[in-house]
């Protein structure tokens, strides 16, 4: 009899969580305008939200924080942080921040001025964010084979290099840099393959541009060249993350992800005009250039967890848990990126929801629908998320509508995973009777669907 796959890990505390009645339900998501986002954590039976700071750390993270060194300046947790980002990516430089937009907004301070185009895999919604409030435009040049959700290809995430160099040859000048998402989030947690990142970095070099990588889930992606591209099967994901970013000039970070920690993030980079340049930007809006906006315990949790979640076995653990999610939604009939992402399923609403016009957000209605049926929080990566056209002012329908559901790293069971795909089996079955959507009220010239206001009809 074949061994059946299990965890990498054991349990050893546990935090109840309560369920709620449907009136209940109904009335908090009505005082919360129809967005997930305004809820109570208290008002969330299984929370998918996101994978952004809420995994569960280790026992050698919570020792390394009973460790930390608080100095203000040349903490010693700062010089392990350091040493552990360097020997898995390469970079000689590190700047610490608090979490991945800070990162963000301390390079992109430095490097992004108005008018510049920054070509990429579909950039995040804070990524695109900084780049647009600093009136430069986000240019997304992904594969089309990802706009196709039911579409199987291994690494759907992909710049599409044809794309890429037309840019460069037609607006090279207006290129601060290009941008290379992995796991491309957007697309829904697609992996890059090697293959690719080599040949961006080397139509690149043929223009003399630089490459920012955005490292959140660098680690995943690397799982998935392990196990998808050929020549890379007997290779750690150590090897293969440190051969991933020797294909760029840098990286930024949100830790919160695969490193798994509560809060942190960073910018490494091999170019020492980046790092001095973005340092003076780090003191202003973070801290000083030794701390950035963490405690010396948060950067000695990190140092831990980047070296604990480039372990295969971690990293297979939580892969498999998506698989698993994604082979539940399979049995009945859901649609949802193929195939399942790294960190979480992105189910396809305007597929289910086919009544729905997307001028009323199907995304954002099924992540409604979906906590109404069990309390169970998603989110919309969608039309909300894509904001407006910053100079038509129109809302922007030509990507894909999804609802993420993003699997926290060491905190629900498959149990867990068995009551999201019941609960939204049993609104695929109503979905005939699911006519109308919901109407912005009020609603952020950037990054909306943090705040937006909206209104059922």
């Amino acid at each position: 009899m074949k061994i059946p796959f299990a965890e990498s890990f054991k349990i050893k505390m546990v935090e109840p969580i309560r369920s709620s009645t449907l009136q209940e339900r109904e009335e908090w998501i009505k005082k919360a305008y129809y967005n997930v986002f305004l809820l109570d954590a208290d008002q969330v039976f299984i929370d998918l939200l996101t994978d952004s700071g809420t995994g569960a750390m280790s026992d050698r993270q919570w020792s390394a924080m009973m460790m930390g060194d608080e100095s203000y300046a040349g903490a010693r947790s700062f010089y392990e942080f350091k040493d552990a980002v360097e020997q898995i990516t390469g970079f000689e430089y590190m700047l610490p921040t608090h979490q991945g937009r800070a990162a963000e907004n301390v390079l992109f301070s430095y490097l992004v001025k108005e008018g510049d185009i920054v070509p990429g895999n579909s950039h995040f919604d804070t990524t695109k964010g900084h780049i647009e409030s600093r009136k430069a435009e986000a240019l997304d040049c992904t594969i089309d084979e990802a706009k196709d959700t039911q579409l199987e290809i291994p690494f759907k995430g992909n710049v599409d290099l044809q794309k890429l160099e037309k840019v460069l040859s037609e607006q090279g000048a207006k290129v601060p840099f290009i941008i290379v998402t992995v796991t491309n989030n957007t697309a829904g947690g697609q992996p890059v393959s090697m293959e690719n990142l080599k040949a961006v970095w080397e139509i690149a070099g043929k223009y003399n541009k630089p490459v920012l990588i955005d490292g959140a889930r660098f680690a995943e992606n690397a799982y998935f060249i392990k196990v998808r591209e050929k020549g890379y099967e007997q290779k750690t994901i150590k090897e293969i993350a440190k051969e991933m970013f020797s294909y760029a000039d840098g990286m930024t970070m949100s830790a919160k992800k695969d490193a798994i920690v509560n809060m942190g993030g960073f910018i490494a980079t091999r170019r020492k005009d980046w790092y001095e340049g973005a340092r003076n930007f780090c003191i202003r809006f973070e801290g000083y250039f030794t701390y950035g906006g963490l405690s010396g315990r948060d950067m000695a949790a990190l140092a831990v967890g980047l070296d604990e979640n480039t372990e295969l076995e971690n990293l297979v653990t939580r892969i498999k848990q998506v698989e698993y999610l994604g082979k539940k939604l399979d049995e009945y009939g859901i649609p949802y990126q193929r195939p399942a992402g790294g960190h979480a399923i992105f189910v396809d609403a305007p597929k289910i929801l086919t009544n729905v016009p997307k001028e009323e957000f199907p995304a954002q209605t099924l992540t409604i629908e979906l906590y109404r049926e069990a309390g169970i929080r998603g989110c919309e990566i969608g039309y909300l998320l894509a904001d407006r056209d910053p100079v038509t002012r129109e809302n922007r329908f030509g990507g894909l509508d999804l609802l993420r559901l993003a699997i926290p790293r060491r905190v629900y069971t498959n149990n867990h995973m068995d009551v999201v795909a019941a609960a939204l089996k049993n609104v695929f079955d109503r979905r005939d009777k699911i006519k109308r959507g919901v109407r912005i009220m009020k609603e952020a010239e950037l990054m909306r669907h943090f705040t937006v206001q909206l209104e059922r009809l």
